[in-house]
C-alpha cells in the first residue's frame, strides 16, 4: 500500500472471518449463519444501533460519528450469498457444504464492511452516521430490492451509498469504475413449445417442437444484429434447449432458457417484445404453439456522476491516480445495487483481486490481499465524506 494506507492495524482476524464465511456458504435468502455471524460483530464492535430481518435476512449496523452536525448519512453495502456451485479449489477453508460456494467472493465483501465498521465504531472521526448495510440474494434473489422496499433508504436517512466488488485479473491495489452506466440489466425468459409428438421413422406425422425450437433460437440471434442501433449494447442469449429422452422419438414438448442483457430500459422494453414475438409467430409458421414467460429481474446499474467522482478521489488518495481507472469498459454483467442506486446516488467500484480465477468459477477464491484497501476505501468514504 501506499503510505496514506501504510498504518493502518494487522487485519488477519478479518481474513479469519472471511474464511470461516468462506466454508460456511448460503444462498440467497436464506443466510441465518452469515446474517447472525454479521450481527454478532457488530454488537461486539459496539454499534449504536443493530438491525436484522432488513429484506428478510439482511443486517444493518449504524455506528454515529464524534458529531452529528452535518445531519448526513453514507451507507456502504456488501453482499452475504453464494452460489449453487461445488467447490473444486482444495483450499484448507473451502466450502464444507456439498453444491455450494462462495465463487463471486461476497464472503470478502462481507469481512471488508465488517472490518470496516470495527475501525470506524473504534474512532468515530467523522461527522454524521455511517450505515453498514449486509444484503441477502444479491444472487438471482433481488435482495437489493428487498430492502429497498423494506424502507432502508428512508428508515436509516441514507443519502448516499457505496459499494465495492472484487474483480479478478484487476492488480491487487488497483481500482476501476466508471461514471453511467457500469453494468448491464439482466432479464430471463422461457419458451415452451408445444407441438405434436410422433415415431422418429414417421415425422410426417408430426410437428416437432425441436426443429421449431432450433429455429426460434436461430431467430433470436437477429434481435441483436437487426433490432438494435449499432452503437448500442445487447446481449439475447439461450443457454438450453431441451426436449424428449429417446432418439427414436419426436417429443410433443420443448422448452429453453435464456438471458437478455442491456444499458438501456428502452432497449429492455423492444428486447422482450421481440423476444416474444418472434418465439409466437416463428412457432404458428410450424404449426406448433409457444408460450412466453418473460422476467424482468435487474435493471442497469447506473453510477451518479458526483458520487463517483468523489469515490475516484477517495481511491486515488489510497493509491495514486496511475492505480485507479475512471473509464472502466462497463461489463455485462448485472449487479442489483442497482436498487440501491435508483434509490439514492452512489457508487460501485471495483477492486482488484489479482491473478485469480473468473468469478462463478469452481476455482474461484477471494483474495485476503485486497482486505486492507477495501476498508481503508471504505473508510474514507465515511471520513472524507463526513469530515469533522
Amino acid at each position: 500500500m501506499t503510505d496514506a494506507t501504510s498504518n493502518e492495524p494487522d487485519y488477519s482476524d478479518v481474513v479469519a472471518w472471511r474464511r470461516d464465511l468462506h466454508a460456511h456458504p448460503e444462498l440467497l435468502y436464506d443466510v441465518h449463519r452469515t446474517a447472525a455471524f454479521v450481527a454478532e460483530k457488530l454488537k461486539e464492535f459496539g454499534c449504536d444501533e443493530i438491525v436484522t430481518g432488513i429484506g428478510r435476512t439482511g443486517v444493518v449496523g449504524v455506528i454515529h460519528g464524534r458529531t452529528q452536525t452535518s445531519g448526513k448519512a453514507i451507507g456502504l453495502r456488501a453482499d452475504m450469498d453464494a452460489l449453487p456451485m461445488e467447490e473444486t479449489t482444495g483450499l484448507p477453508w473451502a466450502s464444507t457444504i456439498p453444491g455450494r460456494m462462495h465463487a463471486c467472493g461476497h464472503d470478502g465483501h462481507t469481512a471488508m464492511l465488517l472490518g470496516t465498521a470495527r475501525d470506524l465504531a473504534a474512532t468515530r472521526q467523522f461527522d454524521g452516521t455511517a450505515v453498514m448495510i449486509f444484503q441477502p440474494a444479491e444472487e438471482g434473489g433481488g435482495g437489493g430490492k428487498a430492502m429497498v422496499d423494506d424502507g432502508l433508504m428512508s428508515r436509516f436517512g441514507i443519502d448516499e451509498v457505496y459499494a465495492t466488488h472484487n474483480e479478478p485479473g484487476l492488480s491487487i491495489g488497483k481500482f476501476s469504475t466508471v461514471s453511467g452506466p457500469i453494468a448491464a440489466s439482466a432479464d430471463g425468459f422461457r419458451i415452451r413449445i408445444e407441438g405434436k409428438g410422433a415415431h422418429g421413422a414417421s415425422p410426417h406425422a408430426s410437428v416437432d417442437p425441436l426443429v421449431v425450437g432450433a429455429n426460434i433460437l436461430l431467430a433470436l440471434q437477429t434481435i441483436v444484429s437487426r433490432n438494435v442501433h449499432p452503437m448500442k449494447s445487447a446481449v439475447v442469449s439461450v443457454g438450453a434447449l431441451n426436449g424428449g429422452k429417446a432418439g427414436n422419438v419426436i417429443p410433443q414438448f420443448a422448452e429453453m432458457v435464456g438471458t437478455t442483457r442491456t444499458f438501456d430500459p428502452k432497449l429492455q422494453d423492444l428486447i422482450e417484445a421481440r423476444v416474444t414475438t418472434i418465439a409466437e409467430k416463428v412457432a404458428e409458421a410450424y404449426g406448433a404453439k409457444a408460450t412466453v414467460a418473460y422476467r424482468r429481474m435487474y435493471p442497469p446499474t447506473v453510477n451518479h456522476d458526483r458520487e463517483t467522482q468523489f469515490a475516484v478521489e477517495m481511491a486515488r488518495a489510497l493509491v495514486g491516480e496511475a492505480n485507479v481507472n475512471a473509464e472502466l469498459e462497463p461489463l455485462m454483467g448485472s449487479e442489483d445495487f442497482a436498487f440501491m442506486l435508483q434509490e439514492r446516488p452512489g457508487n460501485i467500484m471495483l477492486i482488484g483481486n489479482g491473478d485469480t480465477a473468473s468469478v462463478h468459477d469452481p476455482r474461484f477464491d477471494f483474495n485476503d490481499d485486497a482486505i486492507p484497501y477495501g476498508i481503508a476505501y471504505f473508510r474514507k468514504l465515511i471520513e472524507s465524506g463526513m469530515p469533522l
